[in-house]
């Protein structure tokens, strides 16, 4: 018990020294005791609300009290009267001290790990005052606004909507498919964030890597649109293409924690089939140049939301037309269920694949299901490609797209 009250008081001392690290070398410029608080005074605050945290814990909260409101005082009115001398409005020092006295309280008596987290937290935020500025200067509405619905779309709507089943076979998930359109969503919001950051090779690669992580079909169709208001097709198609290395990656990895026999049947093929993607996709994106003056256009809006509930409304009729076939036809029914499957996303297809895996299903037919369903959703995303991007984009996503389909098969062939 002794060990871990000193451990406890250190970790107050240590988020208190943190902070006050960054207050000292903001100020470091400054003479000595010009300044109201400075590296061993937040130090202190942490290691005077760790004791009063105890203090507190052991004879009551008035004891916590009395030295919490008392300190408070103090520490305002010496940052007033600095700031006063220094024409300064900013109240962020006051909220800073605060919030180590009371972290440092945390540290002795709630959860170490918590405070020490937010301490890092509390630093972080006040070390990067210069970039969140020029974040907040650069941010437009049609950003914020697009933020903001997206946040509602996901903590206030998704919580309200039934996850079960409805209709036959429970076809039919109201909560599946909201999420599904928030995928869609936050993959279109991700890339526009990233592209107006990294520009628009880099960008759409980052972005398309991030999103295919979820969906690789939102990330070809938003790179896609973004076909029309750029004059780069080489970095947007090469992205694409990036996507579905991740979704091979992704597949492995379902396969290799549901049913490893059929990782293993799927570890050659999947692995060609990412490996050329790789190849091609970083060879088309980086061989990409804008056309002279040309530069990133402007996007309305991050996502319009329209065509995203379209799109996750032809998604979700596909996945339930799936379940159907699925709950009708069971493993004798896998290949067409496998293909139609593929329309959406291989995921679904590998999952269940999987499962059926360990109770009996031969493998060889389960890794047809699975390279079938991969070989149906590139189909879908070179028609989206063609369709949406317009020929420059489709050819080179569906160039790419062939090419590492036939190493897939080709591996898949190896083994016989």
């Amino acid at each position: 018990m002794p060990l871990e009250l000193f451990t406890n008081l250190g970790l107050a001392l240590a988020i208190g020294f943190l902070v006050g690290i960054e207050r000292g070398w903001r100020a470091r410029d400054q003479a000595d005791g010009s300044r109201t608080a400075g590296i061993r005074t937040y130090a202190l605050t942490g290691l005077l609300g760790g004791i009063a945290g105890l203090l507190g814990e052991a004879i009551g909260g008035w004891a916590f009290a009395a030295i919490a409101i008392p300190f408070a005082i103090a520490f305002i009115q010496f940052k007033g009267r600095e700031q006063a001398e220094d024409g300064d409005y900013s109240v962020t020092a006051i909220v800073a001290a605060l919030l180590v006295f009371a972290l440092g309280a945390y540290a002795t008596i709630g959860n170490g790990q918590v405070a020490g987290a937010a301490g890092v937290v509390v630093t972080t935020l006040l070390a990067f005052k210069g970039v969140l500025h020029t974040w907040l200067k650069r941010l437009s509405w049609e950003e914020l606004r697009g933020a903001l619905i997206l946040l509602a779309m996901t903590f206030v709507a998704l919580p309200l909507l039934p996850d079960r089943g409805y209709g036959p076979f429970d076809c039919v998930n109201p909560h599946e498919l909201w999420l599904l359109t928030i995928v869609m969503a936050g993959v279109s919001f991700a890339a526009y964030v990233a592209i107006r950051i990294f520009g628009p090779t880099r960008g759409a690669v980052l972005a398309s890597v991030m999103g295919a992580l979820v969906s690789s079909t939102a990330v070809t169709l938003y790179l896609a649109r973004l076909e029309k208001t750029a004059s780069n097709p080489g970095a947007n198609a090469g992205a694409a293409l990036l996507a579905g290395a991740v979704m091979a990656a992704r597949l492995s990895a379902i396969a290799l924690v549901l049913s490893p026999p059929l990782f293993a049947r799927l570890a050659l093929p999947l692995g060609l089939f990412g490996a050329v993607s790789i190849v091609l996709g970083f060879a088309v994106a980086w061989r990409a140049k804008p056309a002279d003056g040309s530069v990133l256009s402007p996007l309305k809006s991050p996502f319009e939301f329209g065509l995203v509930f379209k799109f996750a409304l032809v998604l979700g009729a596909i996945m339930a037309a799936t379940r159907i076939l699925s709950a009708l036809y069971g493993a004798s029914g896998l290949l067409p269920v496998a293909a139609l499957g593929g329309l959406v996303d291989a995921d679904a297809v590998t999952l269940s694949t999987a499962h059926l895996t360990t109770t009996g299903l031969d493998l060889t037919l389960g890794a047809y299901a699975v390279l079938l369903a991969v070989g149906v959703d590139g189909g879908t995303k070179a028609v989206i490609a063609f369709v949406v991007g317009g020929i420059q984009f489709g050819a080179r996503f569906t160039g790419g797209s062939v090419i590492a389909i036939l190493a897939a098969a080709g591996g898949m062939a190896a083994l016989g």
